[in-house]
């Protein structure tokens, strides 16, 4: 099993949310986060932004679903040319998933 982590631009998620659920990947946990990356913050003017904020989108898949899940995201959260800020997916092993209503244990 592992672990997408996929941050995001917020107003990408709905697309990249029913894509992924289409394609047969309906549980995800969203959390608006706020961060800066490599491009530490923009500027507009003489106002700095250091903290833009995203949605983190957290998926557990099975290893051989993970070029499928990474492949939609990377499809429907590009901008239209890709540019700084589009987002970043960060792929970690899970050692173990347990259900805490039935006990059951995997996906």
């Amino acid at each position: 099993m592992l672990l997408v982590q996929a941050i995001v631009r917020p107003e990408k998620t709905g697309l990249v949310l029913s894509e992924l659920a289409a394609a047969g990947f309906p549980a995800v946990t969203k959390i608006d986060v706020y961060g800066r990356g490599k491009q530490k913050g923009i500027s507009v003017g003489e106002i700095h932004y250091d903290e833009i904020p995203k949605e983190m989108l957290l998926i557990v898949c099975a290893d051989e679903d993970k070029d499928d899940l990474v492949s939609i995201i990377m499809r429907t959260a590009r901008t239209g040319t890709g540019s700084y800020g589009d987002g970043r997916i960060f792929v970690s092993p899970v050692e173990a998933a347990y259900t805490i209503s039935s006990g059951q244990t995997g996906l």
